[in-house]
């Protein structure tokens, strides 16, 4: 392997991530026990701890107990310097809804309320994100999951019909000064899944669901990265070649025998595609009492030693949204992969 050069503003930028890090996973700590926890040098760690003092983003605490010579300043990270928010659209058997939820820069919850609508399109969508902002001026980012496509922030295939087509990103972004992210919401969902499992290692892993009168959707997890394909479309489950319309497709999965059909044929895709850990079933239509001959047929196309783990899980909110906070977070982070060719 070649070896990586960076230029110093990203080893800048790199190392002060470092540091945010260390500091909040310990809560508080001294120079030289971040410098432990980082392998920065302790001249390093006290150059970016003066430069997020002043900003604010990190706070000095009294001394720690000195051992008989002068006592280390505490550093303390300062969750509340900011906060982002995040936003889930969903529509639902007929029932529009938003869940918004503004988190500090540690994930903890400061607000989270859920909205029942007549409909939504962009001036709703503006409105509470510009009602959300008057009150959390220090918001640094906006996270936004939707039923559908979004590519650039641009919204293309969607279960919203007035938010098709729709530039949403761009359009916030220009209005209020601040990064916008508009993400699938199967995407979101397989990321807070990931997350809440806690994995000791990179894994692959993938969640489909079958909502009640909408058409199915997937999200990927691939090594630990999710999977969302060129132009933001992968996971579109219902664009498979079942041999039908996408119309009598609909009709079959609100059927017993239909529905369990089209998730064998789903799932078994899938499976011999990225070969994932486990896969989550979710949405309204699926039952626990189908998982057996759900698993059984798939064993007719795929070798059990191949199967991954199948369960279900109906209701996914939680997973829905940890996974967009987690994702919001982290577009405020500097991540620089460095990935090995083999």
């Amino acid at each position: 392997m070649q070896p990586v050069s960076y230029n110093t503003s990203q080893v800048k930028k790199m190392n002060v991530e470092l540091v945010k890090n260390a500091l909040k996973a310990q809560g508080t700590a001294t120079k030289s026990s971040i410098a432990s926890l980082t392998g920065l040098s302790v001249a390093t760690c006290g150059t970016i701890l003066n430069e997020l003092v002043a900003t604010g983003e990190v706070i000095e605490e009294k001394p720690d107990e000195s051992s008989g010579g002068r006592p280390a300043m505490q550093y303390e990270y300062n969750a509340d310097f900011g906060c982002v928010v995040c936003l889930l659209i969903k529509t639902e058997g007929g029932i529009h809804s938003m869940r918004y939820r503004i988190v500090n820069l540690v994930g903890d919850t400061v607000e989270d309320a859920i909205l029942e609508l007549k409909h939504i399109d962009v001036d709703v969508v503006d409105n509470l994100i510009g009602k959300l902002l008057k009150s959390h001026g220090h918001a640094q980012a906006i996270g936004i999951g939707v039923p559908g496509v979004a590519h650039c922030g641009v919204i293309g295939v969607c279960d919203v019909p007035e938010l098709a087509g729709k530039s949403l990103g761009p359009y916030l972004e220009e209005k209020y000064s601040i990064p916008v992210m508009i993400e699938n919401d199967m995407n979101m969902t397989v990321y807070g899944f990931y997350h809440v499992q806690n994995f000791e290692e990179e894994k692959t892993f993938a969640v489909v669901t079958f909502p009640k009168n909408h058409f199915p959707g997937a999200g990927f997890i691939v090594n630990g990265q999710i999977l969302s394909g060129n132009t933001k479309f992968a996971g579109e489950a219902s664009f498979l070649p079942f041999g039908i319309s996408r119309e009598e497709q609909l009709l079959q999965l609100h059927t017993d025998e239909g529905f369990i059909r089209l998730a064998v044929q789903t799932l078994t895709s899938i499976i011999a595609l990225i070969n994932p850990v486990s896969i989550a079933i979710t949405g309204d239509l699926p039952r626990e009492t189908q998982l057996d001959k759900i698993y059984k047929g798939c064993l007719r196309y795929i070798p059990k030693e191949h199967m991954p783990t199948l369960f279900v899980k109906n209701d996914t909110n939680e997973e829905y949204m940890k996974g967009m906070v987690t994702e919001t977070l982290e577009s405020l982070t500097y991540r620089l992969r460095v990935i090995e060719k083999r």
